[in-house]
């Protein structure tokens, strides 16, 4: 696992803060005619009327020397999403004429980060100073969305917000007793509503600005839900765990695009959230090890992937490299002391059709230096942008994917190396993962007579190097994991903790399947129901595979004169 230094977390004295808020509220109080500037302001900041007001509640300090009731001191991947939020909604309210469809946000989630509490929190911001808005709730029962006097349900959160809060801030006409009733909660001076639904009704209960549904992965009849969200809310927002592969909530998440701070929001794609547990400064990893230790005692393994770890595959037989083994590599040059040096090699993945993208891979020795992956759809352009990649670790082999569009890339590098523009030292070695197994002769285990011959056990190139790099992954982890292990540092794989993309390469790396065909030769199947291609795995698959070129055959001037006068071509 990634050794790290977690962020700190945010600190704040509770009597300090308590202070600071009463102070403040009797400036409110002792000015009122600056209550008008004062709504507005926190209108247009929201992270500030977290940090300014909002209270959280927490039972597990019942009977500890904190309150239950806290201040809601929010960490960056916190204050991140509610940013992703508020984007989604700023884009759909700057188009809102122009009948643009629905701003669609994921956030795919470890477990206990918070999320639920953060989207109450701005729920009970749009309901205050967002004259009119509706917000939709929706969950797979309806004690999730609420259950009056029970803290896990949606509205009992947004209740306790709402009583946390000075009077000031209540709508005009409010009362606690008469506008908070089961599943809904209404403002009597603009009219505006939060609303709850549950299972297959998701939705159906009338337009909304924003419509959240939590633990969107694991809804019953999802595709009910697609029907009647689709034209009903101006942005929606899913967040959840993670289920099984091939569910709605994956199939959005593999189709949509990675949102980050500063980005603008994309139209007519999911835009995607992630938070990890290493984003929450108070998880380490002792924390995790300790989990794992008391899940794995259990016989419940699976259940840390996909709550902690975020694993579609967790419950996936046959899975190629186990998301275990993946994660081992990731700082295990540091770990082991590996010395990372040795050849340079790269490969290129090239885009097929649709949403697919190239991703290049460099390595140098069994360190994976460099991962890139860019959505260019001509075969030129990504060849010289590859080359070019390429420049500043040769000499090197480029491998790559020749099959199909990727023809086009041996194209434009013969053009390059007709016209002296291809650097000296960079070799284009061809890659087809339909050819029959390299040494189809020898053993799949070195020196093991008992052991069957590739061309016995593999189906093809494609399952002899997803069944290498498994086993590089598989003894990397007994190398980090079990300390009477001997190991050789060429049969291992180390991924940088700093490395680009590393933690799409490592959702990637533990998606393909393995079978086996009817001659009983090993299949790998990229792509289970419900998956995207790939693309970055398959780069490092081919870069740690690399072919034997074939040197060119040198013909004398001897022989060939020879030949003439034997008639011969």
């Amino acid at each position: 696992m990634l050794d790290r230094v977690p962020e700190p977390w945010p600190t704040c004295n509770i009597s300090e803060e308590a202070a600071r808020r009463i102070e403040r509220l009797r400036r409110i109080r002792a000015k009122p005619q600056t209550w008008p500037d004062i709504r507005e302001y926190y209108r247009l900041h929201p992270l500030k009327f977290f940090d300014h007001w909002l209270l959280t509640y927490d039972p597990r300090n019942a009977g500890s020397n904190l309150p239950t009731m806290l201040p809601f001191v929010l960490f960056r991947k916190q204050r991140e999403f509610v940013q992703f939020v508020y984007a989604c909604l700023d884009a759909a309210v700057a188009d809102v004429d122009q009948g643009l469809g629905q701003i669609g946000g994921l956030c795919e989630k470890s477990k206990d980060m918070g999320v639920t509490w953060l989207c109450c929190g701005i729920s009970v911001h749009l309901f205050l100073f967002w004259a009119g808005s509706a917000i939709g709730w929706g969950s797979r029962k309806s004690m999730y969305v609420d259950q009056i006097g029970d803290p896990k349900s949606v509205f009992e959160k947004i209740r306790l917000l709402l009583r946390g809060l000075p009077r000031e801030f209540h709508p005009s006409g409010f009362s606690l007793r008469d506008h908070m009733g089961l599943m809904k909660i209404t403002n009597p001076a603009t009219g505006g509503t939060i609303t709850g639904e549950a299972g297959d009704e998701i939705g159906r209960g009338g337009r909304t600005l924003l419509y959240l549904i939590d633990e969107a992965a694991h809804l019953e009849h999802p595709d009910l839900v697609e029907g009647a969200l689709s034209d009903n809310a101006r942005v929606r927002i899913d967040f959840s765990s993670v289920g099984s592969l091939g569910n709605v909530f994956h199939r959005r998440r593999e189709s949509g695009v990675e949102w980050s701070p500063g980005q603008p929001i994309v139209r007519n794609r999911t835009n995607i959230m992630i938070m990890d547990w290493r984003d929450h400064p108070g998880k380490s990893q002792a924390w995790y090890d300790g989990r794992r230790a008391k899940y794995e005692s259990e016989g419940l393994l699976t259940v840390l992937a996909r709550e902690v770890d975020r694993n579609y595959s967790a419950s996936v037989e046959g899975t190629v490299i186990p998301a275990e083994w993946v994660r081992s590599a990731i700082g295990v040059q540091e770990k082991l002391k590996l010395v990372g040096d040795g050849g340079w090699c790269a490969a290129l993945d090239v885009a097929d059709e649709g949403g697919d993208t190239n991703a290049l891979a460099k390595r140098r020795g069994v360190v994976l230096r460099y991962l890139e992956e860019w959505g260019e759809r001509d075969t030129g352009v990504t060849a010289r942008r590859a080359v070019e990649a390429c420049r500043d670790c040769l000499p090197l082999n480029l491998q790559y994917d020749c099959i199909g569009v990727g023809a086009g890339v041996k194209s434009e590098t013969n053009r390059l190396d007709d016209e002296g523009l291809l650097p000296r030292g960079l070799r284009l070695v061809p890659w087809n993962a339909g050819e029959g197994p390299q040494d189809p002769d020898d053993r799949v285990i070195a020196g093991d007579k008992d052991s069957p011959l590739n061309g016995d056990f593999y189906a093809n190139l494609k399952a002899q190097a997803w069944w290498s790099l498994r086993r590089r992954f598989e003894l990397t982890h007994r190398a980090v994991t079990d300390p009477s292990f001997s190991w050789d540092e060429d049969d291992l794989i180390a991924l940088p903790a700093d490395l680009p993309l590393l933690w799409k390469l490592v959702k990637e790396l533990s998606q393909p399947t393995m079978t086996h065909n009817s001659r009983m030769k090993l299949l790998i199947d990229k792509q289970p129901d419900g998956t995207k291609s790939p693309n970055l795995a398959d780069a490092v698959v081919m870069c740690f595979a690399p072919m034997r070129v074939r040197k060119p055959m040198n013909i004398t001037a001897e022989v060939l004169a020879q030949a003439r006068v034997g008639g011969r071509r």
